[in-house]
């Protein structure tokens, strides 16, 4: 069998972690969010993290004694057989591309931003579409160049936001102005869930920790604490910035900004070089998520090639000790995907969002299960009040998708379809 390098320590795998989950959620979807929910997008930060630590505890234990790369598509086949685990590993692998094609173009709206040309359509589009195949190349070179790459992006996005946080929060309390906070839920409590929608994939990233777990060191202690460390770190940032964000800035403005943080920022110091270091920033932090999610989608490929539900060639590992292949397809599958629909960021979010919501089920759904099928194995980690925590999150993941974009979902159904053709045309093709 095909096997990874383990080349990760722990800071390496939180870095990861940490570079998957900070980016276009904060930078871009926040003022999306604020648009929907108004100055309540602060409960949608709280209700939408809440759900994802949940799942978040559940990929903890999971990760501590089960090592092989695929994370939740590894735990459901464990669970519940191999079809069942293909639909959740392919969702999985659909999730990591599709989000990654949003992201694109939250990067591209920041690039066109920062460098002063024109935020039209078609030059979001084309920005969007190159920037993936650049870190695609830069994936195929090797797990630790990616590794370093992303890490140096991921301090330099969380100084932005620090800086963004303390000097709005500065200005905030200078000024003794909190009018912008009222009314709190000028789109009632169904807009607070609308915007915990949406803002959901602003915590999701967690989760490609689990998926390179076989590229880890130590992976029973560093996984595990690598998955809680970033999820505690980015929670904490993430709920500063919002609270700030909707008390410097209108929510409407914000709403209607493609560059919300920036434009909040304009609105309290014109210090050029905040301005122009939380813009660059927002560039850094969408790339270490391309990247990040480059990682993570090729190794859900991988390992479903590997396990022969997907074409045997998938599983080929080069020199560079890296699937070479899955990285390829994930990379043009990701410009692909933001020509066909042509960059549009909020019908991405939602489609992205259903694909996780259905994982995150069958992650806690497989926590249940391997309680009983591997009552035995060794866990550095048990999910804390269990079983109601894995219940909880499961019933939060069907109430959280009721809140999605219709056609987003029927998008993700569509594609779901395509997959359980594809696995019964390889299955069909190894038996001849």
């Amino acid at each position: 069998m095909s096997e990874l390098k383990r080349s990760l320590g722990f800071w390496g795998a939180t870095g990861i972690g940490i570079g998957a989950i900070i980016g276009t959620g904060i930078f871009v979807l926040i003022g999306v969010a604020s648009g929907i929910a108004g100055p309540a997008v602060i409960l949608s930060f709280i209700i939408a993290g809440f759900v994802a630590l949940l799942t978040g505890l559940s990929t903890a234990e999971l990760a501590s004694f089960i090592h092989e790369s695929g994370g939740s598509y590894i735990y459901t086949t464990k669970a519940f057989g191999a079809f069942p685990g293909f639909v959740v590993g392919w969702m999985k692998s659909f999730d990591y591309i599709v989000g990654a094609s949003a992201v694109s173009v939250g990067f591209a709206a920041y690039f066109t931003y920062f460098v002063g040309i024109p935020a039209t359509t078609g030059t979001l589009v084309i920005v969007a579409t190159v920037w993936p195949l650049v870190l695609m190349l830069l994936n195929v070179k090797g797990i630790q160049e990616a590794s370093w790459t992303n890490n140096l992006l991921v301090a330099l996005k969380i100084l932005a936001l620090l800086i963004f946080i303390f000097v709005g929060a500065t200005a905030l309390l200078a000024s003794g102005n909190y009018s912008n906070y009222h009314p709190f839920f000028p789109r009632g409590f169904s807009g607070v869930m609308s915007g915990a929608a949406i803002i959901f994939f602003a915590f999701i990233g967690f989760n490609t920790i689990a998926v390179m777990a076989e590229e880890v060191k130590n992976p029973e202690k560093n996984v595990p604490r690598a998955i809680l460390f970033a999820f505690a770190v980015c929670t904490i940032i993430y709920i500063g910035v919002s609270l700030v964000a909707v008390g410097i800035v209108n929510w409407e403005a914000l709403g209607s900004s493609s560059a919300p943080l920036e434009f909040a920022l304009k609105n309290i110091t014109d210090n050029i070089f905040i301005l122009q270091f939380v813009a660059v920033s927002a560039l850094f932090a969408t790339t270490s998520v391309i990247m990040a999610s480059i990682m993570g989608g090729s190794r859900a490929l991988f390992a479903m090639a590997r396990q022969g539900v997907l074409p045997k060639v998938l599983s080929t590992i080069s020199r560079q000790s890296v699937p070479v292949f899955t990285i390829l397809l994930s990379g043009f599958i990701i410009s692909g995907i933001v020509l066909v629909t042509d960059g549009n960021l909020d019908w991405l979010a939602s489609l992205f969002n259903f694909g996780t919501l259905l994982t995150f089920f069958f992650i806690n759904l497989s926590l249940l299960r391997l309680r009983k099928l591997m009552p035995d194995a060794k866990r550095s980690f048990r999910v804390p009040l269990y079983p109601y925590t894995p219940v909880f999150a499961m019933i939060s993941c069907v109430i959280l998708a009721f809140y999605l974009n219709a056609n987003a979902v029927i998008t993700a159904v569509f594609f779901l379809v395509i997959g359980i053709v594809v696995y019964y045309l390889n299955k069909r093709g190894k038996a001849g």
